[in-house]
């Protein structure tokens, strides 16, 4: 009986529908719709993929729902989950299914996000959207709030999950591609570099209130960036500073060549080009383009390129076709600085002092930091990176020759504990063979031990003398208590340099690199 109801209602409407005109049909639809909405005791809000009748534009918001469902846990357990893995790529990205229903909770609320995809017809598109129900008594008081926590959380996924790229400039900066992109894959993070921990802490925290500072910059009238000036001798890390620094933040990283530029208005479209939450790099800058001068009427030019990076040529060419310093400056910190936001400007350079100050004053380039050799903190990070060692009993011997003016950068010990990474103890022994000798060769260049003395050119002697001196050194190493005894009487005649004529400097000299090769000896075989 009941079903033989159900077959006539069923044979009703679809006379009515054959019958009724469509624009009433619609109406009736339209009014039953509205009825399940009243009792209804949830809200439907529906977020297609584009925006507007025609879908041309994307629809932000869309983009933003789906990464973050993608950063909820609750999608890896869903009953159907899609999973894909973008080209070159290590990241496995997991998608809620067509047509499945997530769950979700924010501020005591549930809410339920379901992800609708249709055919369209006579076509090979599909149309997508993300349907959000939830309670209607907590529609006024979650909504704004929640959407705001959805696009936040999603930027923030899609800042962590992306496969970040290096960039250089290809030499075509005035069409729309003047960038080469490959995948940016460096190990390098503030856990393995080798810096001093009180510095290392200080970049971490201003690159942290970079990160944070959007609202700051916005209410202050300045342009989302920041600028980084890196300089000190080779193989100090500067390099790797910069990969830290990208690993740390999740920016890309590009990495321009001013010679490669032809003039400021292809340095500008570069510029523009770049992306926000990047770095954009310019390494040895003192090398790349004349940043010493700026006479009057004078331009500074682009090097021509050559086979070295150092050997720069300059060009005699118009002003107009090459890049000058007012372009770089204007790339820093003009107008075309604040084209883009999240932006980090690093330079950096082997000698500070060749730079034009304009470049590298605060607003340009707001924290310089100096690299120089490792210290005793850096050193053991680089023991434990390398040899597995958090202590050692000739540690303490290192830390020593480092208080006593012993430099090596960290690419020096680095080298050396590659080569003796199987074997720890030689490692450290040639590190501490490697501090003495740069003591040594620190005291006959600065000509400091105990004293100063005060060289004359005319006064050094030839080169046979020095190694007459050599030979005679030899005899006068005494052993035991007496060693103690001849530091002091060299030390007092240290201190009386006008005392001492340029043989006994030489002498004087030779006699403490031995003496003090022969204690670090004996301090080693008692360690030992």
């Amino acid at each position: 009986m009941v079903l033989a109801q159900i077959w006539s209602f069923l044979g009703l409407v679809t006379v009515l529908q054959n019958v009724l005109p469509s624009r009433l049909l619609r109406l009736f639809h339209s009014w039953w719709e509205c009825l399940k909405d009243f009792y209804s005791p949830n809200s439907y809000m529906e977020i297609p993929e584009f925006n507007g009748y025609c879908g041309v534009d994307m629809n932000d918001l869309y983009r933003s729902v789906q990464l973050y469902l993608n950063s909820l846990d609750v999608i890896i357990h869903s009953r159907r989950v899609s999973v894909s893995r973008a080209k070159n790529s290590t990241h496995l990205s997991y998608t809620i299914a067509p047509n499945q229903t997530v769950e979700d909770q924010f501020r005591g609320s549930r809410l339920w996000w379901t992800h609708n995809v249709d055919p369209v017809q006579e076509s090979m598109e599909e149309k997508r959207s993300f349907t959000l129900k939830m309670k209607k008594a907590d529609r006024a008081r979650v909504l704004d709030s929640y959407l705001d926590h959805v696009a936040a959380r999603g930027e923030d996924y899609d800042n962590r999950s992306r496969d970040r790229k290096l960039y250089t400039n290809n030499g075509h900066g005035s069409h729309d591609c003047g960038w080469t992109a490959v995948p940016f894959r460096h190990p390098a993070t503030f856990s393995t570099l080798a810096l001093d921990p009180e510095l290392m802490e200080r970049i971490k925290a201003d690159l942290d209130s970079f990160g944070q500072g959007k609202e700051f910059y916005h209410r202050v009238g300045r342009a989302w960036k920041r600028g980084y000036l890196l300089h000190g001798m080779p193989g100090t890390g500067k390099s790797s500073l910069i990969a830290a620094m990208a690993n740390y933040l999740h920016y890309d990283v590009y990495d321009l060549e001013l010679t490669k530029v032809t003039d400021n208005s292809e340095l500008r479209a570069l510029l523009i080009q770049t992306t926000n939450k990047s770095i954009i790099v310019i390494e040895d800058i003192d090398c790349s383009i004349d940043l010493t001068e700026r006479a009057p009427g004078r331009a500074v030019q682009a090097p021509r390129r050559t086979e070295s990076r150092k050997s720069v040529e300059f060009s005699d060419e118009q002003d107009d076709s090459r890049v000058t310093l007012s372009g770089l400056l204007n790339f820093t910190d003009g107008l075309w600085s604040c084209c883009g936001e999240e932006r980090i400007i690093v330079f950096t350079t082997n000698h500070k002092n060749n730079i034009d100050p304009a470049l590298i004053r605060s607003g340009r380039m707001d924290m310089h930091i100096l690299l120089s050799t490792a210290g005793f903190p850096a050193f053991k990070c680089l023991a434990f990176n390398y040899l597995g060692i958090e202590d050692h009993e000739l540690f303490s011997i290192i830390e020593q020759s480092t208080q006593a003016g012993g430099a090596l950068t960290p690419a020096q010990i680095s080298e050396i504990l590659i080569k003796n990474r199987n074997d720890p103890v030689n490692a450290l022994k040639t590190v501490v063979f490697a501090l003495q000798v740069s003591i040594g060769k620190r005291a006959v260049d600065s000509d400091e031990i105990g004293g100063r003395f005060y060289f004359d050119e005319e006064e050094l002697p030839r080169e046979s003398s020095v190694q007459n001196e050599m030979v005679d050194n030899g005899e006068n190493i005494v052993d035991g208590e007496n060693q103690g005894h001849q530091a002091r009487v060299h030390l007092h005649r240290a201190r009386n340099p006008k005392a001492l004529t340029w043989q006994r400097k030489v002498r004087y000299l030779m006699r403490m690199k031995t003496l003090s090769r022969s204690l670090s000896q004996q301090r080693l075989s008692q360690v030992l």
